[in-house]
């Protein structure tokens, strides 16, 4: 009982540990000094949920919900950096390591996330 109760543990924590790893590679997070700097010659997706976006988001993005990436993915270019943001960075870390395994490679989201930003922000 206790060994599968370990080996369970063990799992968990070498998955945790795998994603982190892969995640590191993927993405670049980036402070809001230094996404303000790239985001206005990258393409700006807000992957929050549509009622998340429209209560406000940060100006000049598009919603590509995380839940829509796989679908939606070939409205992204991948010859042209792709700045991410979510609330608070868990799923624009997840939408970068989709983008990622489909040849991506510049690919940077806002640490913290939309919660910590402090810039021009739109409401619909």
């Amino acid at each position: 009982m206790l060994y599968s109760i370990a080996a369970v543990l063990g799992a968990i924590i070498l998955y945790a540990l795998f994603m982190y790893i892969s995640q590191k590679r993927a993405v670049k997070p980036l402070s809001q000094e230094e996404f303000i700097q790239g985001y206005r010659k990258a393409q700006l997706i807000d992957v929050r949920e549509p009622n998340e976006y429209n209560g406000g988001h940060i100006l000049g993005a598009r919603n590509i919900p995380v839940t829509q990436m796989k679908q939606r993915m070939k409205e992204i270019r991948s010859d042209k950096p792709v700045y991410l943001y979510c609330q608070s960075g868990l799923r624009s870390g997840r939408a970068a390591q989709m983008l990622y395994k489909k040849g991506y490679r510049e690919i940077y989201h806002l640490q913290g996330g939309f919660k910590k930003w402090t810039g021009k922000v739109k409401a619909k």
